[in-house]
């Protein structure tokens, strides 16, 4: 970039009515100049033609006092001689016969004079000095004799007229400069005053993800053009605060059991002095809820950034049965439920990975130990291309109005029923087996209790 062009970008406007303004104003100037010069040239060709219709007026009043009928030219005294020898010359060929009072022998009016005379026709010349002077000859016809007649006049005065016009001209073009720059910079300013408009409700709108949009009905093309641009962009904003959220409330609930683990074996270790082993224990078991933490975040993150598997990526596999043991014997069952796994088989691979399925899982085996009344059962099973996972409890089951309304985010049957869900693990669950293709449903019909099926690809 040159020096010129950064200067040029730092002196020019930097809103867009500024700059619309100047490209009007520098439009206007440049026609207003196109103008001025075109008009003044006609005026200036005019006014030197009203001189040269003058000067031959004055001539043919010269000719009518000069005598060519004889063998010599002679000019005739009339009453008006002073007047008509005024700026005046008579030549006979080339023989000055009678000249102005005034002129000089030697004077570029009078050098000028003998050079149209010499010429023997109808021409004009232009004399610049101290003061313009317009020169026509005029030739007069004779038998035996002939005569030139050469008049003069002051272009001072038209000159003057030359110069009042073009200094009226500019002062009219600076004027119309200034009323076209402040015209269009309020009618520019007028027609984008609906994009401020839109402008600031958009911004107040994505901040606080209102379902409020601008639509395109009852605007121009240029304005429904943008607003549907606008639309677009405040819900895609939308999404992302919602993702956001959603990424947020998932977070929290699915790390507090392992945060809470944590907590309670620390409570438990500082209560009192402990052995080495059992000091060990604890450790192990606070690493364990760490890394649980971890791949929590983890298999969360993963998740929202590519929000389904990737089809080109084959899938990861997993042996359903082991981690259904597993993720049994991490959930504080209490001594009042008993948790059982029921298969068919010793190896059932879902085609998810391990991470996936125990964040799918532990929402609904937490909820069935929660309200169980003695038991919890987990049977999995293969199906034609997938495998179902039942997690049963007999407890009181979901209540008939809410069925509804059980995976939606944030939503509990009886928030004072003394535990301390948000409403969360049901949606996260459904949600993250809809990302590979499965799904997580409610069977009202069961009685007594309740049963959640998981539904997974097979591996």
């Amino acid at each position: 970039m040159t020096r010129a062009s950064r200067v040029f970008g730092r002196l020019a406007p930097r809103t867009l009515q500024g700059r619309l303004s100047l490209v009007a104003l520098a439009a206007a100037a440049l026609l207003m100049t196109v103008l001025t010069v075109a008009f003044n040239a006609v005026m200036d060709e005019h006014l030197q033609r009203q001189a040269d219709d003058e000067l031959r007026t004055r001539a043919a009043a010269v000719t009518t006092t000069v005598d060519t009928s004889g063998p010599r030219v002679r000019v005739l005294e009339t009453v008006n001689d002073r007047l008509l020898d005024a700026n005046v010359w008579i030549y006979a060929d080339t023989r000055l016969l009678e000249g102005p009072p005034s002129a000089t022998v030697g004077s570029p009016v009078t050098q000028a004079a003998d050079r149209l005379a010499a010429q023997r026709e109808h021409a004009c010349t232009t004399v610049d000095g101290h003061r313009p002077v317009r020169l026509c000859s005029q030739p007069i016809p004779g038998h035996d004799a002939k005569a030139t007649v050469v008049t003069a006049l002051d272009l001072a005065p038209y000159r003057s007229s030359a110069d009042t016009l073009l200094l009226g001209s500019l002062v009219l073009d600076a004027v119309m400069l200034g009323c076209t720059y402040v015209l269009t910079r309020l009618s520019v300013g007028r027609a984008l005053r609906p994009v401020r408009t839109m402008t600031d409700q958009a911004t107040q709108w994505s901040a606080a993800g209102s379902d409020d949009r601008f639509g395109t009905e009852d605007h121009p093309v240029e304005l429904a053009r943008l607003g549907g641009s606008l639309d677009a962009l405040l819900d895609r904003i939308r999404t992302v605060l919602r993702h956001e959220r959603q990424l947020t409330g998932e977070l929290s609930h699915e790390l507090r059991t392992p945060l809470t683990r944590i907590i309670m074996e620390l409570d438990w270790w500082q209560t009192r002095p402990r052995t080495d082993a059992q000091t060990r224990a604890t450790h192990e078991v606070i690493a364990e809820a760490a890394q649980s933490m971890r791949t929590i975040c983890d298999t969360l993150l993963d998740d929202a950034r590519e929000n389904a598997l990737n089809p080109a990526t084959s899938p990861a596999t997993t042996d359903v049965v082991p981690l259904l043991g597993r993720l049994l014997q991490h959930v504080d069952q209490g001594d009042r439920v008993k948790a059982t796994v029921a298969t068919d088989t010793q190896v059932l691979e879902a085609g998810v990975a391990p991470a996936l399925l125990e964040r799918i899982l532990s929402p609904l085996l937490a909820n069935a130990v929660r309200y169980a009344r003695s038991s919890v059962t987990v049977s999995a099973r293969r199906l034609t291309g997938a495998v179902r996972i039942d997690v049963v409890d007999d407890g009181p089951g979901v209540p008939q109005a809410f069925v509804a309304e059980l995976f939606q985010p944030g939503r509990r049957a009886d928030a004072d029923d003394g535990h301390d869900g948000a409403g969360l693990g049901l949606p996260l669950a459904r949600r993250l087996a809809r990302t590979v293709g499965g799904e997580v449903s409610y069977d009202p019909g069961h009685a007594p209790g309740a049963r959640f099926t998981v539904s997974l690809p097979a591996g």
